[in-house]
Formats: structure tokens, C-alpha cells, sequence
């Protein structure tokens, strides 16, 4: 396991004479168990501040963070019952983790996405979606879906607080 090769290491390091005072490691995902396991002393756990959907189909993943980052869409387009287009793509989403899901709507599944646009598969009440509805989508992946905005929008009870820029979007060195 990572925390049995971790604990190797910092031994073989310790023969060595080179002592190593501070361990740092771990994540969003494996943070409780690697912190149980008392070689790390410094968590590197970062998404649990937002969340994604890759994250909420982790299986025996704590529940215990709450889903904070969404990408609001606009439904532009419902050309069939059972299909709507909202103007959230891959510019606005990352999906190398998979497709967003769509917050709190049921009936509804994000299924594809274009540059600019995508594509929602409707069913039930799903199909109650009509043009200029407004959808919560979470992100399939947090990260390299924040990299794609230049402001975080903070949002509490449907109002706007606050304005943080995202100062590292797009930084190359």
C-alpha cells in the first residue's frame, strides 16, 4: 500500500542519516486513511473544497463534504421532448473525467458536449425543463474545469457575495 512504501521509505531514508522531519502526501480521496496510518504529517486533500462528480462515485468515499463548485448553464435549445442544449461545453467544463452531472434536476443527464454547447438527455420531469431555464452542473472533474474560468462566482442563497479571480487560469512559467 502507499502508506506501507511511504513508511519503507522514510526508514531507509532515517539508515541513511537523512532524517525526514516533515511528510506531506495524501489527498481529497485518500486523506482519512493516510492520516490514520501516522506517517504523514501534512495533507495535500485540495478538491474537497468543491467536489465533482468523479469524486461523489468513489466507492466508500466519506460523504461528509458538501458539493460547492457548479457551472451554471442556460437551456438555449429543446428541439425534441426528450433533449435540451444549454451553452455549457467543453470550454466551460472539463470532461476527462466524464460528462458533468446536473444538480438536484431528476430526469436529466448531461450526455454529450461541444465546444460551446451541450447536450442534455430528458425523461420524466426532466422533460419540464423549458428555454432560459437555469441548470446547476457539477463538474466531472474540479480541477481542470476551474483552470477554464478567470472568476470564481460566490454564491449564498441564490445571491451573489463575492468575486475572487482565479489567478493561476491559464499561468505558464
Amino acid at each position: 500500500t502507499g502508506i506501507a512504501d511511504t513508511r519503507h521509505t522514510v526508514d531507509l531514508l532515517k539508515r541513511q542519516g537523512l532524517a525526514c522531519a516533515l511528510v506531506s502526501g495524501a489527498g481529497t480521496g485518500s486523506y482519512r486513511w493516510e492520516a490514520a496510518g501516522g506517517v504523514y504529517k501534512q495533507g495535500q486533500a485540495g478538491s474537497y473544497c468543491f467536489m465533482d462528480v468523479e469524486y461523489n462515485l468513489v466507492e466508500g468515499f466519506p460523504r461528509e463534504f458538501r458539493q460547492s463548485l457548479f457551472v451554471l448553464a442556460t437551456v438555449m435549445s429543446r428541439p425534441v421532448p426528450e433533449r435540451a442544449v444549454v451553452d455549457a461545453g467543453l470550454k466551460a467544463l472539463s470532461v476527462d473525467k466524464g460528462m458533468p452531472g446536473v444538480h438536484e434536476l431528476t430526469g436529466v443527464e448531461f450526455q454529450r458536449a461541444a465546444d460551446e454547447h451541450g447536450v442534455m438527455k430528458l425523461e420524466g420531469a426532466g422533460q419540464r425543463l423549458a428555454l432560459g431555464d437555469r441548470v446547476w452542473l457539477v463538474p466531472g472533474h474540479c480541477d481542470p474545469t476551474i483552470n477554464l474560468h478567470d472568476w470564481y462566482v460566490a454564491v449564498r442563497r441564490g445571491r451573489v457575495e463575492a468575486l475572487w479571480p482565479i489567478t493561476a487560469r491559464g499561468a505558464v512559467l
